[in-house]
């Protein structure tokens, strides 16, 4: 039997896969106190340092996508899919984020939990793009994944993540609950001081142009404009007509929108193609789907999020 239907998009906060092979579960990490611990993955690196503040030092979390690589694009080496066959616990984004994830978990063989973060989460709508073969952009169709780009559906995140974890390993329960409720009020303080830097724009120039539809959530909550994007999809994967661009150009002239915002990685071809017709800046940079190595601008998913906001907000004052 099965707790979820096909990945992506997973229906529970997390599910339990069965076996897949006969195969021994993976071996479990020591905590200090000597217990045996689930060995714990996270796909991004902005949520498995999500999980590791509500791990605390109970466990280490571990990241299966490299910083710097798109989720959208990410093509899983026979490493990954050994870290996933090790894993006892899996965290993911869902909502459709996680393309790879379904044949990954088939070669991985075996079982473990999913833990879904944007399980109970209400998807916007997103546009199915298209990639260069033509072929539809099925693996977003449930709309835009990106809720982390809003910190207070993080919240949920850190709910989904606790009860995983609690489920998991039980006897860490209390300190899940306490390490939870202690993020969650950082995730609120970020809140606060996101609005008070968008204060500091005037509402015309509130528009925001962006390499792929990801800034959606960010937009809703802090009261954006968001004008269009130089990818017209919630995927990176999908690649523009040279309409779309055309047609984007156009909605830049009519609206007047000072920037187009590209994520680190981003190819900036297109967007520079668009800039030298308008007029606007291509600021780039942005870090959408990944943080920084230790000593970076933004190790972790709160630096990432004061950084993209400060990058925004000087862009556009």
């Amino acid at each position: 039997m099965k707790f979820h239907r096909s990945i992506p998009g997973l229906a529970l906060a997390f599910v339990i896969t069965v076996f897949l092979g006969a195969c021994a579960l993976p071996a479990s990490q020591t905590s200090p106190q000597g217990a045996a611990q689930p060995r714990v993955l996270a796909a991004e690196t902005f949520l498995a340092d999500i999980a590791q503040n509500v791990a605390g030092d109970r466990l280490t979390v571990e990241v299966l996508i490299p910083r710097g690589v798109d989720p959208h694009s990410f093509e899983p080496t026979p490493a990954d899919v050994r870290k996933v066959a090790d894993a006892t616990l899996l965290i993911v984004n869902g909502a459709g984020l996680e393309a790879f994830l379904q044949p990954l978990l088939e070669n991985a063989g075996g079982a473990r939990t999913i833990v879904e973060a944007a399980a109970g989460l209400s998807p916007r709508e997103g546009h199915t793009g298209e990639h260069p073969e033509g072929e539809a952009d099925h693996a977003h169709e449930e709309g835009d994944p990106h809720f982390w780009l809003d910190p207070n559906h993080v919240i949920k995140y850190v709910e989904n993540i606790r009860d995983g974890l609690s489920t998991a390993d039980p006897a860490g329960k209390d300190a899940y609950a306490a390490n939870a409720s202690a993020y969650i009020a950082r995730l609120k303080e970020l809140d606060a001081w996101i609005k008070e830097q968008v204060a500091g724009i005037t509402e015309a120039r509130r528009l925001l142009v962006t390499n792929h539809e990801s800034f959606g959530y960010f937009a809703d909550r802090y009261g954006f404009r968001v004008i269009g994007a130089v990818i017209p999809s919630v995927s990176t994967a999908a690649s523009p007509s040279a309409q779309q661009l055309a047609q984007l150009a156009d909605q830049i002239k009519a609206t007047g929108a000072p920037a187009v915002f590209l994520e680190l990685g981003a190819n900036p071809q297109m967007a520079k193609q668009v800039a030298a017709e308008t007029g606007m800046q291509v600021v780039t940079g942005l870090l959408t789907h990944s943080t920084t190595a230790e000593d970076g601008a933004a190790s972790g998913y709160l630096g990432m999020m004061r950084y993209n906001v400060t990058t925004i907000v000087e862009a556009l004052k």
